[in-house]
């Protein structure tokens, strides 16, 4: 069980992040550096006092901490999934809460358009080989072809979470893909993977992000009011990770909320607004089912109507997204929560925002959620 007395010991102190698209020129280390000169400028602080470093899809902790300049004595090399930015944050907790460091930065970065890299399918060796079932996409279009077949859920329905999440990204001057479009746009784009569209998948961008945590007192010393960390939640669901889950990933979300939702003394109805892992849009269905938003099988009736938009009963990734703003496997997302909780997200901005959670909804689940300190 994690520790309730870590809620609110721990805040985001910086975030930053570099240019999100295609740049050949850079590689990761570079885009990261890059992240981390931003999150620097953000909060302020002396980078001698840094001695926590995590990376992730920088291919070594040791010439990324020599390129910025640091002598850490915490460091932390994490694989390249999705699933690592929520690790990387519990993971960066515990080291601050253990004494390995004072101030941690967490940096990620992902090149993959500009070196055109292959998520499933025509990637050798893979991840799944031993499995033979290779594509992502497809995993998630029989998920939620499952869903449609037991709920009776629609397309049209699913098109609500990318349709929101694209006007979004219109109000992002950040984001990779700003222009709008419809449900009947959505349902009018080619098919990838029957049901799933086009418009369902992520993008394949490049880009970088950076987080700087340490403890609530230290952070108030900084140039910008530190975001506290009010809950955690994890919930691993690997027994059958290489294959459609029946479930959703339900007993694993559950799970994560029973730990989530105490520890920071708030419930759904609480959350002010959503940053949801939308590598493919099915996967926000159930993640809404999964965290107690709705029952099992009422997503689909829950986002109709604008519920995830801007002044919806529950705006969700308010940056546009995996699927619109840029693919940074979670990591934006969070930056994108702590700058709602500051309330610097300018015409996309949540009203009153203070309560925002994260969850990823993926074979390694992992929920946060942020308040003001």
């Amino acid at each position: 069980m994690i520790d309730p007395r870590l809620s609110g010991k721990y805040a985001v102190a910086g975030v930053g992040t570099s240019a999100y698209g295609k740049f050949p020129e850079k590689d990761d280390f570079h885009l990261a550096a890059d992240a981390f000169a931003d999150a620097i400028e953000d909060c302020g602080l002396d980078k001698s006092k840094i001695d926590g470093l995590a990376v992730c899809r920088v291919p070594h902790y040791a010439p990324m901490a020599e390129m910025i300049g640091l002598q850490p004595r915490w460091t932390l090399q994490l694989p390249p999934h999705g699933r690592m930015s929520g690790i990387s944050i519990i993971e960066a907790l515990a080291a601050l809460d253990a004494g390995y460091c004072d101030y941690a930065v967490l940096l990620y970065a992902n090149i993959g358009r500009s070196r055109r890299i292959q998520y499933g399918g025509e990637e050798s060796p893979g991840f799944w080989d031993p499995w033979g079932f290779t594509s992502m996409g497809a995993i998630h279009a029989m998920l939620f072809r499952e869903h449609m077949e037991r709920y009776g859920t629609t397309t049209r329905q699913l098109a609500e979470v990318s349709v929101a999440f694209r006007k979004h990204a219109v109000m992002n001057p950040s984001a990779v893909m700003r222009e709008a479009f419809t449900i009947d746009d959505h349902e009018a784009a080619r098919m990838i993977c029957d049901p799933l569209r086009l418009l369902d998948y992520c993008l394949i961008n490049d880009g970088a992000v950076c987080l700087i945590l340490t403890s609530v007192e230290r952070a108030k010393d900084l140039k910008k009011k530190p975001v506290a960390i009010a809950g955690i939640g994890a919930q691993d669901a690997l027994r059958h990770a290489s294959y459609p889950q029946a479930d959703f990933w339900f007993d694993a979300l559950q799970k994560t909320a029973d730990q989530v939702y105490p520890m920071a003394s708030v419930g759904p109805s609480d959350i002010d607004a959503l940053m949801v892992y939308d590598n493919f849009s099915p996967t926000v269905l159930f993640s809404l089912e999964g965290m107690g938003f709705c029952a099992p099988g009422e997503a689909g009736a829950f986002v109709e109507g604008g519920t995830l938009g801007l002044g919806g009963a529950l705006p969700a990734n308010t940056d546009g997204g995996h699927l619109s703003n840029s693919y940074m496997q979670g990591w934006a997302l969070n930056v994108e929560a702590v700058r709602q909780v500051r309330g610097e997200c300018g015409a996309r901005q949540v009203p009153d925002c203070e309560v925002v959670q994260y969850v990823a909804a993926t074979p390694c689940t992992r929920s946060i959620i942020y308040r003001p300190a």
